[in-house]
């Protein structure tokens, strides 16, 4: 690591802790940041152009660091808070009716055919309806991405199979 890059971002500390609290109003969260933010940017340091202004660089990786841990916090806490897969029958009802008896009792049976599939399958089926890409699907339950392709085909086909009477 060169001596010089290093000296300039640790000169450059305050202003990053400043900008860090101002994203996140927290002073923990604050110190993480620019600890995050130093480390990406010693680990990119080849990346950085010697004319170019440092302390923009660092306060873009830094803003962009916060952005990526705010959507990933979110994402994290919507399937922690909804683990009951509400979300999952939250957005079938918006996309059947129940103005008539017939569309209260398909909605019903769907939900209860969804939530008959076992665990394996409902989970990663109920992340893709909530709008996660199958990679954000597979970090999260730690598996590889064609291991939640199959479980989301599988999740469907049980479905339709389910359900064929509606059709």
């Amino acid at each position: 690591m060169n001596s010089k890059f290093r000296n300039s971002i640790l000169r450059l500390h305050d202003n990053l802790l400043n900008f860090a609290y101002t994203l996140t109003a927290n002073r923990d969260d604050a110190h993480d940041l620019v600890q995050d933010t130093t480390l990406k940017a010693f680990s990119n340091e080849d990346k950085f152009v010697d004319d170019v202004n440092l302390k923009g660089w660092l306060m873009t990786i830094m803003r962009n660091i916060f952005i990526n841990n705010y959507r990933k916090s979110s994402r994290t806490t919507t399937v922690s808070e909804q683990s009951d897969d509400s979300f999952l029958f939250d957005s079938l009802a918006a996309n059947h009716s129940q103005d008539t008896p017939e569309g209260s009792v398909t909605l019903g049976d769907i939900n209860a055919s969804v939530a008959s599939l076992p665990e394996i399958y409902r989970k990663p089926f109920a992340m893709f309806l909530a709008g996660y890409k199958y990679e954000e699907i597979a970090d999260c339950l730690g598996v590889a991405v064609g291991t939640v392709k199959s479980r989301i085909f599988v999740a469907r086909r049980r479905l339709q199979e389910l359900l064929k009477d509606y059709k």
